[in-house]
């Protein structure tokens, strides 16, 4: 190869590096491959679509509070859906509740549904600890009205970092063991009443009687 050959073979390799890197440094930082994802579950059976599916227990592992599982479920059809149950593998079943109000949990047609965080449907698991630990990849099972199961397997996480708004709260204090202690801290305080001490009687008081019977005595002679 000539050298002005072997010179415009390297110019022109020269150039296409050039606007490779141009073009990544265009993408920016917000690129999508330098975007970090927390890994998710999803799973299409028929209408109904489910996705980022995860189980999220308490941030603190001593925690010995709810977990409830989060997940995104979309529907397909013409007709709605209820969500029946959502179970894991063991027996463990959620408590759903829907966004507003009472009733069952309902994925509209051609629409979605989004189960935990604030606002939303919930799915929560009372023995959180009993039932996953943090770490473990657990088969949770969704059951619907029409679909059936969709079953899928779920990460679990604590609600740390990006999990932080979806996780679960902790149990409520029963009100009557609220009501005791008030009541200890309210003894604690000092604020226990105390039945008032009778007022001593004037030193006094008994010379002023005496006179008082001795000129009532000499009136009377």
């Amino acid at each position: 190869m000539s050298s002005s050959l072997r010179r415009g073979a390297l110019a022109a390799a020269a150039i296409a590096f050039s606007i490779a890197s141009l073009a990544a440094c265009g993408a920016g930082n917000n690129a999508q491959t330098l975007e970090v994802k927390p890994d998710n579950a999803a799973i299409s059976v028929g209408p109904i679509k489910v996705q980022n599916a995860l189980v999220i227990t308490q941030p603190d592992p001593k925690d010995s509070g709810p977990a409830v599982i989060s997940a995104t479920v979309f529907n397909g059809s013409k007709d709605p859906q209820t969500l029946d149950s959502v179970t894991l593998d063991g027996g463990a079943s959620a408590t759903l509740s829907p966004a507003k109000g009472k009733g069952k949990v309902t994925v509209p047609a051609h629409g979605s549904l989004i189960l935990g965080g604030e606002g939303n449907a919930a799915a929560v698991l009372s023995g959180g600890r009993e039932a996953v630990r943090d770490g473990d990849v657990q088969k949770v099972t969704f059951t619907f009205s029409e679909t059936g199961d969709v079953s899928l397997d779920a990460f679990v996480v604590p609600a740390e970092s990006y999990f932080s708004g979806w996780g679960p709260s902790s149990v409520p204090a029963a009100p009557g063991a609220t009501a005791s202690s008030s009541a200890s801290a309210e003894g604690a305080a000092g604020t226990t009443s105390k039945t008032p001490k009778t007022p001593k009687t004037p030193a006094n008081s008994s010379s002023a009687s005496s006179s008082a019977s001795s000129s009532s005595s000499a009136s009377a002679q």
